[in-house]
């Protein structure tokens, strides 16, 4: 695992889940004809088992820092660029989870979380770390789309 540097953890975090999402859409975890996207809540119905009894200490750390201090969602409000708390609506903490991941890799893709230096960095670096744990252990639960992770396309 990359140490705590914020630039290092998002290279590693947008390799990772570029690679992940391409395993998921490879493994048929996909949403049917047409443009090739991944459905993330198959997948985390998928191993949801995982993420009620996790296989480390570290998985269960990351499930539980997601839950207790989620990603915000940027939003604009006003004109004015903000953040929001909001919950995603779903019943299932294995796609809450993954929901949040997602939302970690969209603030940093679309510009929310850095703007020539970071936003608080710290927690920048431990939402970054706790994202690529939670994408390695669910690797780990899913022969199928660990398979299609580490074969070259």
């Amino acid at each position: 695992m990359p140490g705590n540097d914020p630039d290092v953890l998002a290279a590693e975090l947008f390799k990772t889940f570029a690679r992940f999402e391409y395993a998921l859409k490879a493994a048929e975890f996909h949403k049917g004809e047409g443009a090739a996207e991944a459905n993330w809540r198959r997948f985390a119905e998928s191993v949801a088992a995982s993420f009620e009894v996790p296989a480390s200490e570290e998985f269960a750390q990351a499930i539980a820092y997601m839950l207790a201090n989620p990603p915000k969602k940027q939003i604009v409000e006003g004109g004015v660029l903000g953040w929001n708390a909001s919950a995603p609506q779903t019943d299932l903490q294995s796609d809450r989870v993954l929901i949040y991941v997602r939302r970690v890799r969209n603030n940093l893709f679309h510009g929310g979380k850095f703007n020539g230096r970071w936003f608080e960095p710290q927690r920048s670096a431990v939402l970054l770390q706790h994202s690529l744990t939670i994408l390695n252990a669910c690797l780990a639960a899913s022969p199928a789309v660990s398979e299609a992770y580490h074969n070259e396309p």
